[in-house]
């Protein structure tokens, strides 16, 4: 349809729902028009930025008529930032939000309209839940600055703290950037592909208040390095590693393949629920312990284990779903694309003494076909795909294999819903589905699904 509206054009509405992406949705003759900060059932004053075919954009103005679910967000610089898209939101609503995002996929995009969806678990305490900070440094005005990327811009916004990440963080970028500082370290710059310092990566493991500091520089050589590593040993409070990572390339991707600890050791540790995890620079560890708890647990339930059953965990990881699982299965098979992930899984496994767990390196469709033909047949499967879900030939493999149940642990739900439709065509039900807020005042949202043969419908 052609536009009601053009560009400039200042417009009253009112907000009828929230996208996926946080955005205020509101109709104008039909028309939709996305406004960030919008909440449903306020007026408001718009003022249009662009506009397509099917819908624009628009920037808020004025709210006219402001909902009972609106707060004054606590971060001053939420409004510049891209790291949190819900603040003005109370965190109630937050998780009515997230809910509705799921159950709106899995109808859109899966056809399920009769899966339950739980109301979503959220924490009790929403606020420095962040156990890693990966904070590029740049420089205005003769000095160093950190801080997240400007919204839709690689414009750095600095900032002394940030209120979803644990203390600790804070605490080691800003010691980080001030003996950086003091010693003449230049931060990198992405377009003239100069300067040494490109982020600072902060670790922090919540039960065990261990802390590690990961320096990313451009080339291996550090000026000052025994002055800056003493400085940063002995003001960091609780740190145990120092690490230097080194990207020469010419990319946004935050780490370079060649890491070295130059001082402390190469990890730190940290536990969720009775399970120990050691946590490298370059390991995938999830970012809220307190909520992975939670995650994990509806998992262990949704996977029904008695202690006979043999698991096979698809994305492993380092490791962590699978050694949870293996507290209460007889045989956890873990694969994982990742080498590295996979030496990491395998020292979990000793760390936690734990016998009943496999690694093996390899593509999840490859491996477990594999697996099948040696006779190891699983009882329940365990997927954790990254954003862009299962991949086709391990949704057939898990068809073919017919496992009596599989639990899926999603960190996006359109990918879940597309993944659930091709599972449910083959000859499987999704019995329940339960979001888990990971990332409170971010549009992001985990889920489990518990899924189930249809055959075994009536003993599960």
């Amino acid at each position: 349809m052609d536009a009601p509206v053009k560009k400039n054009d200042i417009v009253e509405v009112e907000f009828v729902d929230l996208s996926h992406e946080g955005a205020g949705v509101a109709r104008v003759e039909g028309y939709t028009l996305f406004v960030p900060y919008g909440i449903p059932g306020e007026k408001a004053k718009v003022k249009v930025l662009k506009t397509k075919k099917g819908f624009g954009f628009g920037k808020l103005l004025e709210v006219l008529d402001e909902s009972e679910h609106r707060i004054t967000p606590p971060c001053p610089i939420y409004d510049k930032c891209g790291g949190c898209q819900l603040q003005h939101l109370t965190y109630e609503r937050q998780l009515v939000y997230k809910r509705k995002l799921v159950q709106d996929v899995l109808e859109r995009i899966g056809h399920l309209k009769d899966v339950t969806v739980h109301p979503t678990l959220g924490m009790d305490d929403p606020w420095r839940y962040r156990n890693k900070a990966q904070v590029p440094i740049g420089e205005r005005e003769g000095g160093l600055i950190a801080g997240f990327y400007q919204k839709g811009s690689h414009e750095i916004i600095d900032m002394d703290e940030c209120l979803i990440q644990e203390e600790a963080n804070d605490t080691v970028v800003q010691q980080v950037k001030k003996i950086a500082l003091k010693y003449g370290i230049r931060a990198y710059d992405e377009r003239s592909h100069r300067g040494t310092l490109r982020h600072v990566v902060a670790k922090y493991g919540r039960q065990t208040k261990d802390v590690m500091v990961v320096l990313v520089t451009k080339q291996k050589d550090l000026p000052n390095r025994k002055n800056i590593i003493k400085e940063i040993s002995e003001t960091v409070p609780g740190v145990k590693s120092i690490v230097q990572n080194i990207n020469p390339k010419r990319t946004n991707v935050i780490f370079g393949n060649e890491t070295r600890v130059l001082w402390g050791t190469p990890y730190i540790y940290d536990t969720i629920g009775d399970v120990k995890f050691a946590i490298s620079a370059r390991s995938f560890y999830q970012v809220n312990p307190e909520q992975t708890k939670v995650l994990y647990d509806k998992a262990l339930a949704y996977a029904g284990l008695n202690g006979e059953e043999t698991v096979i965990d698809a994305y492993c990881g380092i490791g962590t779903i699978s050694l949870f699982l293996a507290q209460m299965a007889k045989k956890v098979y873990g694969v994982e694309i990742v080498p590295e992930a996979i030496e990491d899984a395998k020292r979990n496994a000793e760390l936690n003494e734990m016998t009943n767990v496999d690694f093996e390196v390899g593509e999840a469709e490859k491996v477990i076909p594999a697996w099948y033909d040696k006779g190891i047949k699983a009882d329940v499967m365990v997927v954790d795909p990254p954003r862009k879900g299962c991949d086709e030939a391990l949704l057939q493999t898990i068809i073919d294999m017919k496992p009596k149940r599989v639990v899926y642990v999603s960190c996006n739900p359109a990918t879940l819903a597309r993944d659930l439709k091709v599972l449910e065509e083959g000859g499987f039900m999704t019995k329940e589905v339960q979001p888990v807020d990971m990332f409170p005042h971010t549009t992001h949202c985990e889920a489990v699904a518990k899924i189930v043969l249809n055959s075994n419908d009536a003993e599960i």
